[in-house]
């Protein structure tokens, strides 16, 4: 499926094994929906959106939470604010055992003022989005996290299209080690991914296992103009359903 396009409903709610779930989410809610979503949280989640300086920000921690909340309810046939959270290594969420077999997994990505969220059953999941913009050292920061591999790609494009690829190898790379629950502990140089906007996203190469990378798809999304997202999952998934919150 190439550049699923997220439409405003997702036709089956239910999601089963070998099913990916993408969902785009504005995280400007209007204030009667912000205020539901605040009542689903949990204290410590309450708390940890105090923390925030800004009031944007806060409010943004608060729809995050409460529609990631809100859609595995939904798949769980669970009231939202009755779900707890456990985190494994580096942090990463998942849903308490005593919610049933048929595990879920999810990940979730945001940049400014969008998220994107994933959901998969039984198989290691990873999202990352990020707004396409300019930034001064992006030679520099591609040098220093980028393999060569990915690096020649990069420098081998019209200086108009650079841009675009850093946020695609960018975006296809924090994905995978999102899925992988590593997060930044593996080295980004320490793998390839395909760099060039427009082509099949893959994972090509990861160091010290030849045959690692072909047990992993990447998929390319197009959340909104301006943006650049992918996600990552182990296995090859069989039905990927979009759609944006609220259906």
């Amino acid at each position: 499926m190439n550049n699923p396009l997220f439409v405003l409903q997702l036709l089956n709610r239910e999601l089963t094994t070998g099913e990916i779930h993408i969902w785009c989410v504005s995280l400007d809610q209007p204030l009667s929906r912000f205020l539901r979503l605040t009542q689903l949280l949990s204290m410590d989640e309450r708390m940890t959106a105090e923390r925030f300086h800004f009031e944007e920000d806060r409010k943004r921690f608060i729809v995050r939470r409460g529609i990631l909340r809100t859609i595995l309810g939904c798949y769980l046939s669970v009231e939202p604010s009755r779900l707890q959270f456990s985190y494994v290594k580096n942090g990463k969420p998942q849903i308490a055992d005593i919610f049933g077999e048929g595990k879920i997994s999810f990940n979730l990505s945001h940049s400014e003022g969008l998220a994107i969220y994933a959901f998969a059953r039984e198989r290691d999941i990873g999202v990352d989005i990020e707004r396409i913009r300019d930034i001064p050292e992006m030679e520099q920061i591609a040098e220093c996290f980028f393999s060569a591999r990915e690096n020649t790609a990069i420098r081998a494009l019209p200086g108009n299209r650079k841009k675009e690829a850093f946020f695609t190898c960018w975006t296809r790379k924090e994905a995978f080690i999102k899925a992988t629950g590593d997060g930044l502990s593996w080295p980004l140089d320490e793998f390839d991914v395909s760099s060039v906007p427009g082509e099949p996203a893959r994972l090509l190469r990861i160091e010290g296992d030849s045959k690692a990378a072909s047990q992993w798809f990447i998929q390319d999304l197009k959340p909104a103009l301006g943006f650049a997202a992918a996600f990552a999952v182990k296995g090859r998934p069989g039905l990927i359903r979009c759609c944006q919150y609220p259906n």
